[in-house]
């Protein structure tokens, strides 16, 4: 099959320089003699050019230089479409490219482009946008807003943000809806994950699947600070068990739970994120999983994997 790619590349997201990149990219791939373009983001995440731009050229790949946010932007823009996305990881979580294998150098990555295997993965819907790696709603939804304030970016500036704000935070009342069950519940805060981690490798969700048709629900509730830290801890590392969601029970200070769809009822307004992006909250999210949202390239131990 004969190959047409179009990378866009995101100069601004993230901690890493940009400048070689573009020269690294056209580089590579004129040395494996595919036809190829370059289109520069753009900070109002409007991609719904491409899908004329993919019929009429006969695209077969599009490659998102940038980060989660860039990624969610591409990807639901690309919803429907018969096409390949591939992802080169430069923004400063890089969740959904950790989660499928794809590694952090350049030069690696735009490997996976070249020789990798487009496998099928899911995305969601939360009120009608799209996320195709997690969201979340509390306190991990604060440090978002808050660090995308700061004029420095990285993981360091992210654990200083997370830090400050883990000393005032405070738990949310919700409600939660799936299928025929229904519980109230105060926490610190919900992530809704498709991908199992934060971004960083640093997990939230440890069974989580890419390509399953679930959404993997993490419910921090209320508890003592002190114990805070070591109930995370218990999450991360996969100790805290996955529950059945007619099974839950007050008595555990994480709730894990699969499902593909639920209803949470927002009653204090916490703030939401998604894939990492801070944006509008409301009294109620109504979230189902979209199967085979994109076909994603990923290296090929890595596609069918899970």
């Amino acid at each position: 099959m004969t190959r047409k790619i179009i990378y866009l590349i995101n100069p601004i997201s993230g901690t890493r320089g940009k400048s070689n990149l573009r020269d690294l990219v056209i580089r590579k791939t004129t040395t494996e003699d595919i036809d190829f373009e370059i289109i520069d983001t753009n900070a109002e995440g409007d991609y719904g050019f491409l899908k004329s731009r993919i019929r009429k050229e006969r695209v077969t790949d599009v490659v998102i230089c940038g980060g989660d946010g860039t990624v969610n932007a591409v990807a639901s823009a690309l919803i429907g479409e018969d096409v390949r996305t591939g992802i080169i990881p430069m923004g400063s979580g890089n969740g959904l490219a950790f989660t499928a294998k794809i590694p952090k150098q350049p030069t690696a990555a735009l490997e996976i482009i070249f020789r990798g295997k487009a496998s099928a993965i899911d995305g969601f819907y939360i009120n009608g946008q799209f996320s195709c790696m997690l969201c979340g709603i509390g306190f991990d939804a604060r440090v978002a807003h808050e660090f995308a304030k700061q004029k420095k970016r990285g993981l360091q500036t992210y654990i200083k943000v997370s830090l400050l704000n883990y000393l005032n935070a405070l738990p949310y009342p919700f409600e939660i809806i799936s299928g025929d069950r229904s519980f109230n519940t105060r926490a610190y805060f919900i992530s809704i994950a498709n991908s199992n981690q934060f971004g960083n490798n640093v997990t939230i969700a440890p069974q989580a699947s890419l390509r399953d048709g679930l959404l993997d629900i993490v419910i921090v509730k209320k508890m003592s600070k002190f114990s805070l830290p070591f109930s995370l801890l218990g999450q991360v590392i996969g100790i805290n068990a996955m529950q059945d969601i007619r099974d839950v029970t007050e008595k555990k200070n994480i709730i894990y739970f699969q499902t593909p769809a639920l209803t949470i009822f927002n009653k204090e307004l916490a703030p939401l994120h998604i894939d990492g992006d801070p944006k509008e909250t409301a009294d109620r999210f109504d979230i189902s999983v979209i199967p085979r949202a994109m076909r994603l390239l990923q290296p090929p131990e890595a596609a069918f994997m899970d």
